[in-house]
């Protein structure tokens, strides 16, 4: 499915196993990139209800080649072999 242009999905974290783990996470598309959003849920020093939000840049892992949009890709080539020229 495709994704419209600033637009997304937030879930409730069933994964949360420390306080600093976000209440809900998700992932947006703004302006045309990816983003993912995490939300915690927070009470002022009044009472009043609220989230406070963080995005960052979608998680990679190590493994993965790290490939940007319109970045060139080259391929190495070997160039070690037995001709004289």
């Amino acid at each position: 499915m495709e994704q419209r242009n600033n637009t997304g999905a937030i879930f409730k974290n069933d994964n949360k196993k420390a306080e600093n783990h976000p209440d809900y996470k998700g992932k947006v598309l703004v302006n045309g990139k990816e983003m993912e959003i995490a939300l915690w849920l927070k009470t002022s020093a009044k009472g009043v209800n609220y989230f406070s939000a963080s995005f960052s840049e979608p998680y990679i892992k190590p493994d993965e080649p790290q490939i940007k949009n319109n970045e060139p890709q080259y391929k190495v080539l070997d160039t070690n072999d037995d001709l004289p020229f």
